[in-house]
């Protein structure tokens, strides 16, 4: 039953299907696992064994009576420390909502819970999800998979990290400016960040609202598909006969292949050599406009944040990692027409890459600029902080403030992903590629 552990959600799910796995053995692996894991408490704020075994029961009496709700149904999944659960704890990683507990679940968790996933528990998390680090030395840091003295990526932190150590079949995360497809890709994962809009953010703890998604990290594509479905109640995409085969892909040049580290750029190379050779078409290009929308990006993201966030931080300051109190306070004298005026620009730029990428079925890039920095010496240097925190989430907020949908796939190195970018509600289509591309780079 140790092998259940490393299987995809989507064998698990056949598993339960054929008779093979019962969802009541399976959720108890899990939980077992979890327990006696080392870094349990630094990967999981609570671990929901109650309600993971109610759900596991119903789901394998579903099995059994041959009235499974879905591909999924029965399949144990994390949730990120920001999804509100009802009568469990949901504090967003910080001592700001310590004792926090809703009477309701997100609308995402109900959609999930009417398919019949099993809620594991919640997932650490980058303190009210404002980093792309991970690092939380007030709540937590999840380990990251391929180091251990470097932080996991987030602020999807413990969700990655409850997948990456087997302590979860898939994990549900929020992405406002990478934190679904960082740390999937420092643990070389599958992530998806959706369009903004397309999952609902009911019962979710805003980190910017106009840019807040929901998305899974996963073990496979396939598996995202079917986690997607499940989060929106819809059916998922069929991804049989994928290919790259003619598939029209642009590499772009502005700002995501700037200043990449070594075994980033390498491993991203490497990866578009394989596409190639698979049959996709290459081709490389410039979107000036883009220098722009990131000039743009701290007046959105500071007025948005301060904007939902002031009266909680400023009630207790104290208590947050400065770091982050330093970052949501930014949004403090960022003026009203600054903001209006930025995004008027924005728009504009949006409409300008749909028509510059319109012939493209993919725009990709490395997923992140480098590879995961050191825990201890983000603690003891504030610019290194500084610096790593931006520099990680570079590539990702392209999809953010172009309000794209994306995917980050491993690529044949540790801790670095191939990221695509599709338009926006192009999720099928997307997925149907990240299927081929995942072929191709295997």
């Amino acid at each position: 039953m140790q092998d259940w552990l490393w299987m995809t959600a989507a064998d698990l799910g056949r598993g339960i299907g054929e008779g093979s796995i019962d969802p009541n053995a399976l959720t108890e692996t899990y939980l077992e696992a979890i327990d006696t894991h080392p870094m349990r408490d630094r990967i999981y704020a609570r671990v929901t064994h109650a309600r993971a075994r109610a759900e596991a029961s119903a789901a394998s009496d579903r099995a059994k009576s041959g009235l499974r709700r879905g591909p999924l149904d029965g399949v144990p999944v994390s949730w990120k420390d920001l999804f509100d659960t009802a009568g469990i704890g949901t504090e967003a990683g910080t001592k700001l909502m310590e004792g926090r507990v809703p009477d309701q679940d997100a609308q995402v968790l109900q959609n999930a819970t009417a398919a019949g996933l099993v809620c594991l528990g919640k997932t650490h998390m980058s303190e009210i999800a404002f980093s792309g680090l991970g690092l939380n030395p007030v709540m937590g840091t999840p380990p990251n998979k391929n180091d251990p003295e470097a932080v996991p990526g987030g602020s999807s932190s413990g969700a990655a990290v409850s997948v990456a150590f087997g302590l979860a079949a898939a994990a549900v995360g929020s992405d406002t400016g990478g934190s679904v497809r960082i740390p999937a890709a420092w643990n070389d994962l599958v992530g998806l960040k959706t369009t903004h809009g397309r999952l609902s953010l009911e019962g979710v703890v805003p980190l910017c609202l106009t840019f807040d998604t929901v998305g899974p990290l996963t073990r496979s594509v396939e598996d995202a598909a079917l986690m997607l479905a499940a989060l929106e109640g819809a059916d998922a995409v069929d991804l049989t006969g994928a290919s790259l085969k003619g598939a029209r892909l642009l590499v772009l040049g502005t700002v995501a292949g700037d200043d990449l580290r070594d075994a980033p750029r390498t491993a991203f190379v490497r990866a578009v050599e394989k596409l190639e050779q698979a049959g996709a078409v290459i081709t490389h290009a410039d979107f000036p406009a883009l220098t722009q929308a990131f000039a743009d990006a701290g007046n959105l993201y500071g007025a948005d944040s301060y904007g939902w966030g002031r009266d909680r931080v400023e009630a207790n300051p104290d208590v947050m990692f400065p770091q982050i109190l330093e970052r949501v306070r930014s949004g403090a004298h960022i003026a009203a027409v600054d903001y209006v005026a930025s995004w008027h620009r924005l728009h504009a730029i949006r409409k300008e890459y749909a028509d510059f990428t319109a012939g493209y079925d993919a725009v990709i890039m490395a997923t992140a600029p480098m590879l995961p920095p050191n825990t201890a010496r983000l603690m003891a240097d504030d610019a290194y902080y500084k610096r790593e925190n931006l520099l990680a989430l570079r590539n990702t907020r392209i999809g953010n403030l172009l309000g794209l949908c994306g995917l980050t796939v491993p690529t044949d190195t540790a801790s670095c992903g191939l990221l695509l970018n599709g338009p926006p509600s192009g999720e099928a289509a997307l997925l149907r590629l990240g299927a081929a591309v995942t072929r191709a780079l295997d």
